[in-house]
């Protein structure tokens, strides 16, 4: 079987292949601590189920509009003006099956054969992949702890040549859970000012989940005049909860939002219109909760970033948002005896301590581990101490 060049040319997810490994050790019978899933521990909000079961009991069982129902639209225009002070029309909202899907979509839509795309490292599994996908290039921005992560106005500019095409930020990140801020994007947007052909993307999916001591700014916060250049991908996922309703969503300029709902079209058509009804009643709905279960997961980092720096061998700077993690664990490899990189220490840490992460490989950041904290206290305490006995500190 001859399989196409792009098919060899990218891998699979990580995260979800070290989450079915686990599964896999699971049902074998082993008692597996999984810190590898990036979505929340917590059940979809009780009205949200309502909504997506009055859509099925009124017959909302249909195909809808390609890039969404008017009322899903109506939801997210209101929630950018309402969070955001930025204005969007109904043509400019695309809504998609999931944030992956919204980013597909926005790489094709811009993104030609040898087209490059700034990725700040450590990034989000996928990004790099879905660039390869449309023959585009990656160009891949180291950041380090010393950074906090965060990519600088001076690396920026060295990163772009005359290919460039396209700029990804995520913030508050996965896998870091570093957030940029206000001053900081604005820094980059005088960069960006000088390269008018460059189209921001700007991952907002954990927006919601962040302690800071300065409130969320997206780029457009920053800067509004690249509103015509700039792209805000969204979701509903992790912020209330709702991994399997697959839904993302894109506000974008006219003809970007164009192109993105053409290719969506002849590619996966509308989401799910059960889903959007769901979505529809979270984005616009009560929010109380959802600032209650991210005081929860700011609890939990403060707990597993305070366990993850008694290891030794390990060191971990502490997050502003989102539910990961990101520990340098160069130490531990380095003092291991029959491991000598991430992937290998990870594997090694799932066969004896029986708790699956992710190595930081996977996010272009080898020697670190990507560790979700969207889990039970209990699971978190059982599972730094499984990784305490392992590597012989406890």
């Amino acid at each position: 079987m001859n399989l196409s060049n792009r098919a060899h040319a990218i891998k699979e997810s990580p995260t979800i292949a070290v989450t079915d490994k686990a599964r896999r050790l699971r049902e074998a019978g082993h008692n597996v601590i999984g810190l590898g899933a990036g979505e929340p521990d917590f059940d979809t909000a009780d009205f949200v189920l309502e909504a997506a079961r009055n859509a099925m009991d009124a017959g909302q069982t249909r195909y809808t509009a390609v890039d969404g129902t008017p009322e899903i639209k109506g939801a997210i225009i209101d929630k950018m003006k309402r969070d955001h002070d930025l204005e969007y029309r109904a043509s400019q909202i695309v809504v998609s099956s999931g944030g992956k899907n919204s980013l597909y979509n926005l790489v094709q839509a811009l993104v030609d054969t040898g087209d490059e795309a700034i990725v700040p490292a450590p990034y989000w599994v996928s990004y790099t992949d879905i660039v390869v996908l449309a023959g585009g290039v990656p160009v891949v921005v180291e950041t380090d702890a010393s950074s906090g992560f965060k990519m600088s106005p001076e690396q920026l500019e060295a990163a772009i040549t005359p290919r460039t095409r396209l700029l990804i930020l995520n913030s508050p990140s996965n896998p870091t859970g570093a957030c940029y801020r206000r001053d900081e994007l604005a820094g980059l947007a005088e960069v960006l000012r000088r390269h008018p052909g460059i189209v921001v993307a700007t991952d907002d999916m954990y927006e919601k989940i962040m302690w800071d001591d300065e409130p969320f700014s997206n780029i457009l916060n920053a800067a509004p005049d690249l509103t015509d250049r700039t792209v805000v991908l969204n979701g509903v996922s992790k912020a209330y909860a709702m991994t399997g309703f697959r839904i993302g969503y894109a506000a974008a300029p006219d003809e970007i939002s164009a192109a993105m709902r053409k290719i969506q079209s002849q590619c996966t058509s509308n989401p799910c219109s059960v889903s959007q009804a769901a979505a529809a009643a979270a984005i616009s709905g009560d929010h109380s909760y959802v600032e209650e279960r991210s005081r929860i997961f700011h609890e939990r980092h403060d707990y597993v970033n305070r366990r993850l720096n008694e290891l030794r061998g390990v060191s971990c700077i502490p997050a502003r948002g989102a539910f990961y993690a990101f520990p340098d664990f160069g130490g531990a490899i380095e003092a291991h005896r029959n491991t000598n990189d991430d992937i290998a220490y990870a594997e090694w840490l799932l066969e004896v301590a029986k708790v699956a992460v992710v190595p930081g490989s996977a996010f272009g950041s080898p020697g670190f581990m990507r560790l979700s904290f969207a889990t039970s206290m209990e699971n978190l305490e059982a599972a730094l101490d499984r990784l305490g006995e392992a590597m012989g500190t406890e």
